[in-house]
C-alpha cells in the first residue's frame, strides 16, 4: 500500500521536475534521469521517464531536436517551450502552497499526539 501511495504521489509531481530541469537547459532522455537521480529520484525508471517526455512533448510543454551523437545512435534533445515554462511556474506556485497546507496538518498532527501522551490514563 504504502509503494503504491508513493508511486501515485510521484506521478503527480515528477512532470513539474521534469519541467525545472529542463529549464536550465537542455537534455536528452539519460542525462535527464541522471539529474534526477542527483536529487534523489533513483528509482525512476527509463520505462518512466521517456512516456512522460512524450506526453509532456504532446502537451506542447516541451519540444524535442534529434542530433547526432558521437557516442552511438542519435540522440533526441528536450527544451522547455514558452508554455512549458508557465506550467513550471505554476507547479512551483502549487508545490509551495501544497507543502505549506501539509506542513500544516502534520505540525498540528504532532501537536495531538504529544498531548495525547501527555493525558493520564487510567
Amino acid at each position: 500500500m504504502a509503494q503504491d501511495l508513493h508511486t501515485q504521489m510521484l506521478k503527480g509531481i515528477l512532470q513539474g521536475c521534469v519541467l525545472i530541469i529542463l529549464s536550465r537547459g537542455e537534455y536528452y532522455g539519460y542525462t535527464l534521469s541522471q539529474e534526477l537521480e542527483k536529487y534523489g529520484f533513483a528509482e525512476i525508471s527509463k520505462g518512466t521517464i521517456y512516456p512522460l517526455l512524450m506526453a509532456l512533448e504532446k502537451r506542447g510543454l516541451i519540444t524535442s531536436q534529434l542530433r547526432s551523437s558521437p557516442d552511438g545512435p542519435d540522440r533526441k534533445y528536450y527544451q522547455v517551450t514558452p508554455a512549458g515554462t508557465i506550467a513550471r511556474h505554476d507547479f512551483i506556485e502549487e508545490w509551495h502552497q501544497l507543502a505549506q497546507h501539509v506542513t500544516q496538518l502534520l505540525t498540528a498532527e504532532e501537536e495531538m499526539n504529544h498531548d495525547d501522551k501527555r493525558k493520564p490514563t487510567h
